[in-house]
């Protein structure tokens, strides 16, 4: 059942009067949070909309201000404060709900897990490097089992290009003792198609690194859709 976009009472009415079986968080507690819409995941987050406003009301307004979710929840903290509905404190609660997720999806690398599925890697660089203003260059460094040691960002860029000098990246991999690594970059653009400069850039970390040892598993592309993944294009 695909989320709800939002309720039909009246925008003058307040949440608290609505039937507690349509109220967000009694929703959520009930159903899970993936049955909640944008804006109902925002009321959670909002708590009251202002005078004549819900919060669910409030949400909406938001989304239509910034075009999309990811849109709002990028920008930054001080610009979210002055919105009407929001303030210091309910941006707070945003910012670390978004930091918990990111943890979260870390959290089998942190703990030693073997890193079975690249997708999952894939989804951690999008967390990490999607929607940055300026291009970043990270690297995953794995044991020889794969699990994860560090994950460092080593280079940062213009909005066009990031300098990536092979000889650091060798330096940190035996800094860390690698037996392997994960590579990703974002496209500030948003356009996570590779250029020819990214698939170089590859080439010359593969042999480079080849020469001490460490393995490159992937070169991870992201923009606005899924992550583009060198290995799966069979460039690597």
């Amino acid at each position: 059942m695909p989320p709800r976009t939002g309720r039909r009472h009246s925008g003058a009415m307040s949440i608290r009067h609505w039937p507690e079986h349509e109220r967000p968080r009694e929703r959520l507690l009930r159903a899970g949070a993936h049955q909640l819409s944008d804006a109902e995941l925002l009321a959670i987050f909002i708590g009251t909309g202002g005078r004549g406003v819900d919060a669910v009301a409030r949400g909406r307004a938001l989304l239509a201000r910034f075009g999309s979710l990811r849109a709002l929840l990028e920008q930054p903290p001080q610009h979210l404060a002055a919105e009407p509905g929001l303030g210091p404190a309910i941006v707070s609660r945003l910012k670390a709900a978004l930091e918990l997720g990111t943890r979260h999806l870390a959290a089998d690398l942190e703990r030693g897990i073997a890193l079975t599925e690249p997708a999952r890697a894939g989804e951690y660089f999008s967390r990490r490097l999607r929607g940055l203003p300026h291009e970043v260059f990270a690297c995953l460094f794995l044991d020889s089992r794969h699990r994860a040691l560090a994950f460092e960002e080593l280079f940062h860029g213009t909005l066009d290009a990031a300098e990536v000098h092979p000889r650091e990246v060798v330096r940190r991999a035996l800094a860390h003792n690698a037996a392997a690594i994960i590579l990703g970059h974002n496209h500030p653009s948003g356009v996570a198609e590779p250029s020819p400069a990214d698939r170089s850039i590859t080439e010359r970390l593969r042999d480079a690194l080849g020469l001490v040892g460490v393995r490159v598993l992937d070169h991870f592309v992201i923009g606005d859709g899924a992550p583009c993944s060198l290995a799966e294009r069979g460039w690597l």
